[in-house]
């Protein structure tokens, strides 16, 4: 899930804070209280009343939103069991039969955005398994209970204010406005901010429909990437092995540097030869330090990670990627 210009998927974990004692204060009269002052600030936003009436009339306090905010797990597993648990065999086999199901559709918002179709298709089957799970939670009750909860009240309360948007603009209806516990929504899993600056009417229906649309789907996610800078020409990144020490000002934080430099300070492709040459910036990334699997990255993958910022995430889209290419 993602949110605008921070980025489509975001992770809920970046901006987790000390949990205090928050829980105790919560209740549903306290809700209750807090969703009339969102109605009113709604109204004074200049939204439909009628359509606020109607969205508004079946809200209720989520505590297990705020509990699973709340319980986000710490990072305990590697790349490999990550990339085992989230690019399996069998979703690079539906992600290839994707491709080939919906080639003609993604060729023609690939030429139109300049995002190559099967980072499309990766980052549809890794935010949503292509559509089958997007999330059953009320957007509007979840974002209200987080927005309510208070850690991050701006954060969930302006995706609140944007989802009555877009309920306003009649994108979608009340009762189908669903989503993750987080409010991610749809089979792009954005945030209702990402879907207002990313979202995409594909086939003219009047409706960005990110639910049930494969081309809005598509146009959506490609236009985002477009939008945050990405490459057509070029790919996401290499696994590589380090066969010396890497100068410390080679890792960091901005470390994007020529192909040339990473080459003189010993790193090659991940068989052993040397990189290619030519004239091409990568950063060099060791999600599980240097005993783990390292790889040097480009402009893509550090877009990718405006989408969502797991390095772990970026490099699982990545990798399904190549799978497709490869066709298994």
């Amino acid at each position: 899930m993602i949110l605008a210009n921070v980025a489509l998927a975001f992770s809920l974990s970046q901006y987790a804070s000390a949990q205090g004692d928050t829980d105790t204060a919560l209740s549903e009269e306290g809700f209750n209280a807090y969703v009339v002052r969102l109605k009113k600030e709604a109204i004074e936003k200049g939204l439909d009343k009628g359509k606020l009436d109607k969205a508004f009339a079946d809200i209720t306090f989520r505590p297990t939103v705020v509990k699973s905010d709340k319980n986000q797990p710490e990072k305990k597993i590697t790349l490999d069991d990550y990339l085992a648990t989230r690019v399996p065999d069998w979703k690079v086999k539906q992600a290839v039969a994707q491709y080939n199901e919906h080639k003609t559709l993604l060729e023609e918002i690939a030429k139109e955005y300049g995002v190559q179709a099967r980072f499309i298709v990766a980052l549809w089957g890794n935010e949503s398994n292509f559509g089958k799970i997007q999330g059953n939670f009320s957007v509007l009750s979840a974002l209200a209970s987080l927005a309510y909860e208070g850690r991050r009240e701006k954060l969930f309360k302006d995706n609140f204010f944007a989802a009555l948007q877009i309920l306003d603009e009649g994108h979608t209806s009340v009762d189908a406005l669903k989503g993750s516990w987080a409010g991610a929504m749809g089979q792009t899993q954005f945030m209702p901010i990402s879907f207002l600056n990313y979202a995409v009417d594909h086939d003219g229906d009047g409706r960005k429909d990110i639910w049930g649309t494969k081309a809005d789907v598509f146009a959506s996610i490609a236009n985002y990437l477009s939008s945050e800078g990405w490459d057509s020409e070029g790919t996401w990144g290499r696994q590589v092995i380090l066969t010396q020490t890497v100068p410390v000002s080679g890792l960091s934080k901005a470390n994007m540097n020529p192909l040339s430099f990473w080459h003189s300070n010993g790193v090659k492709r991940y068989n052993g030869s040397d990189l290619p040459n030519v004239d091409v910036k990568a950063s060099l990334i060791m999600p599980d330090g240097e005993k783990g699997r390292i790889y040097l990255v480009y402009n893509n993958f550090h877009t990718l990670m405006k989408w969502n910022r797991s390095s772990y995430f970026g490099v699982s889209v990545g990798y399904l990627s190549e799978r497709i290419k490869r066709g298994h």
